[in-house]
C-alpha cells in the first residue's frame, strides 16, 4: 500500500508531550486539575478537598506550574492556585468520557 503525505510527530514535541501526559497520569495531578476548573483554591483547601500532606499537595502544584497547567494569583496574603490552560481541561474531560465508556462496556456512539 502506498502511503501519501503521512506527517509523524517532531521529536521534540513528541518528548514534551509525552511529559505532559506523564503529569496527567497521576491520579492526584489529575484530580487538582479537575477541581480547579471549578475553582481557585488556596493549597489549605486542596489539602482538605483531598486528604492529603500539604507537602505533597505542594509538590504535585509545582509539577503542575512548571508545565503551565496552573498558576497562581494573591488575594492579600492568600495564594489561590487556578488552572492555567484551558486546554488541558478539554483532555482530562475526554479521558474521563472514554473512561466512562470502558467502565460502562458500552461503545463510544453509545449513551
Amino acid at each position: 500500500m502506498k502511503q501519501k503525505n503521512i506527517k509523524l510527530i517532531d521529536d521534540v514535541m513528541l518528548a514534551e508531550t509525552q511529559k505532559i501526559l506523564s503529569l496527567l497520569k497521576n491520579p492526584v495531578r489529575l484530580q487538582i486539575l479537575y477541581i480547579l476548573s471549578q475553582q481557585s483554591l488556596s493549597v489549605s483547601e486542596i489539602v482538605e478537598l483531598l486528604h492529603l500532606d500539604q507537602s505533597l499537595v505542594s509538590h504535585h502544584l509545582s509539577d503542575l506550574r512548571k508545565y503551565q497547567l496552573v498558576s497562581t494569583k494573591r488575594d492579600g496574603k492568600s495564594i489561590f492556585y487556578e488552572l492555567d490552560d484551558p486546554h488541558i481541561l478539554d483532555i482530562v474531560n475526554e479521558t474521563l468520557e472514554h473512561a466512562d465508556h470502558v467502565l460502562k462496556g458500552k461503545k463510544h456512539n453509545e449513551k
